[in-house]
Protein backbone atom coordinates (compact mmCIF):
# COMPACT_ATOMS: atom_id res chain seq x y z
CA UNK A 1 0.00 0.00 0.00
CA UNK A 2 1.01 3.17 -1.04
CA UNK A 3 -0.18 6.76 0.51
CA UNK A 4 -1.15 9.33 -1.93
CA UNK A 5 -2.30 13.02 -1.99
CA UNK A 6 -4.73 14.33 -4.32
CA UNK A 7 -4.79 17.47 -4.49
CA UNK A 8 -8.04 19.67 -5.84
CA UNK A 9 -7.36 22.70 -7.64
CA UNK A 10 -8.74 24.56 -4.89
CA UNK A 11 -6.61 22.83 -2.70
CA UNK A 12 -8.76 20.46 -1.02
CA UNK A 13 -6.18 17.17 -0.10
CA UNK A 14 -7.54 14.11 -0.09
CA UNK A 15 -5.06 11.32 1.44
CA UNK A 16 -5.91 7.71 0.37
CA UNK A 17 -4.44 4.52 1.17
CA UNK A 18 -3.86 2.59 -2.79
CA UNK A 19 -2.88 -0.90 -3.15
CA UNK A 20 0.22 -2.07 -5.08
CA UNK A 21 -0.54 -2.73 -8.35
CA UNK A 22 -3.80 -0.40 -8.96
CA UNK A 23 -3.18 3.20 -10.96
CA UNK A 24 -3.45 6.12 -9.49
CA UNK A 25 -6.61 6.63 -11.32
CA UNK A 26 -7.95 3.72 -9.97
CA UNK A 27 -7.12 4.34 -6.40
CA UNK A 28 -9.10 7.69 -6.60
CA UNK A 29 -12.19 7.00 -8.31
CA UNK A 30 -12.77 3.94 -5.69
CA UNK A 31 -12.32 6.42 -3.45
CA UNK A 32 -14.43 9.20 -5.36
CA UNK A 33 -11.81 11.69 -5.58
CA UNK A 34 -13.34 14.54 -7.26
CA UNK A 35 -11.81 15.66 -10.30
CA UNK A 36 -10.87 12.39 -11.70
CA UNK A 37 -13.37 10.96 -13.87
CA UNK A 38 -11.48 8.59 -16.22
CA UNK A 39 -14.39 8.23 -18.77
CA UNK A 40 -12.55 5.44 -20.43
CA UNK A 41 -12.29 3.09 -17.75
CA UNK A 42 -7.97 3.44 -17.52
CA UNK A 43 -7.64 2.51 -21.34
CA UNK A 44 -5.43 5.58 -22.32
CA UNK A 45 -8.31 6.60 -24.63
CA UNK A 46 -9.21 10.24 -22.95
CA UNK A 47 -7.54 12.65 -20.61
CA UNK A 48 -9.82 13.01 -18.30
CA UNK A 49 -7.69 11.35 -15.58
CA UNK A 50 -4.68 14.49 -16.18
CA UNK A 51 -3.29 15.14 -13.06
CA UNK A 52 0.12 17.22 -12.08
CA UNK A 53 3.32 15.04 -10.64
CA UNK A 54 4.61 16.81 -8.00
CA UNK A 55 8.19 17.81 -9.56
CA UNK A 56 9.67 15.23 -6.30
CA UNK A 57 8.02 12.25 -7.86
CA UNK A 58 8.47 12.51 -11.97
CA UNK A 59 11.15 10.64 -11.92
CA UNK A 60 9.60 7.59 -9.26
CA UNK A 61 6.44 7.53 -11.69
CA UNK A 62 8.06 6.46 -15.11
CA UNK A 63 8.43 7.76 -18.60
CA UNK A 64 5.30 8.44 -20.10
CA UNK A 65 4.66 6.00 -23.43
CA UNK A 66 3.80 7.21 -26.91
CA UNK A 67 0.21 6.70 -26.54
CA UNK A 68 -0.25 8.60 -22.87
CA UNK A 69 1.62 11.57 -24.39
CA UNK A 70 -1.00 11.61 -27.68
CA UNK A 71 -3.88 11.71 -25.26
CA UNK A 72 -2.26 14.86 -23.39
CA UNK A 73 -2.35 16.19 -26.78
CA UNK A 74 -6.38 16.40 -25.59
CA UNK A 75 -5.98 17.61 -22.59
CA UNK A 76 -6.07 21.56 -21.30
CA UNK A 77 -3.07 23.28 -19.57
CA UNK A 78 -0.31 20.58 -20.26
CA UNK A 79 2.56 21.14 -17.76
CA UNK A 80 5.99 19.12 -18.47
CA UNK A 81 4.89 17.26 -14.97
CA UNK A 82 1.28 16.32 -16.83
CA UNK A 83 0.54 12.89 -16.78
CA UNK A 84 -2.43 10.62 -16.99
CA UNK A 85 -3.30 9.10 -13.79
CA UNK A 86 -4.27 5.12 -15.83
CA UNK A 87 -1.11 4.97 -16.46
CA UNK A 88 0.81 5.33 -13.54
CA UNK A 89 1.08 2.18 -11.53
CA UNK A 90 1.28 2.11 -7.46
CA UNK A 91 3.94 0.19 -6.01
CA UNK A 92 5.64 0.88 -2.34
CA UNK A 93 7.95 3.35 -4.27
CA UNK A 94 5.27 5.44 -4.82
CA UNK A 95 4.55 5.96 -0.82
CA UNK A 96 4.19 9.53 -0.31
CA UNK A 97 3.09 10.74 -4.18
CA UNK A 98 1.68 13.95 -4.53
CA UNK A 99 -0.51 14.78 -7.67
CA UNK A 100 -2.71 18.14 -8.24
CA UNK A 101 -5.89 18.25 -10.28
CA UNK A 102 -5.74 20.79 -13.07
CA UNK A 103 -8.05 23.41 -12.45
CA UNK A 104 -10.64 22.28 -15.58
CA UNK A 105 -11.41 19.05 -13.59
CA UNK A 106 -12.61 20.32 -10.56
Amino acid sequence: MAKITYIEHDGTKHEIEVADGLTVMEGAIRNMVPGIDADCGGACACATCHVYVDEAWTDKTGEKSGVEESMLDFATDVQPNSRLSCQIRVSAELDGLIVRMPEYQG
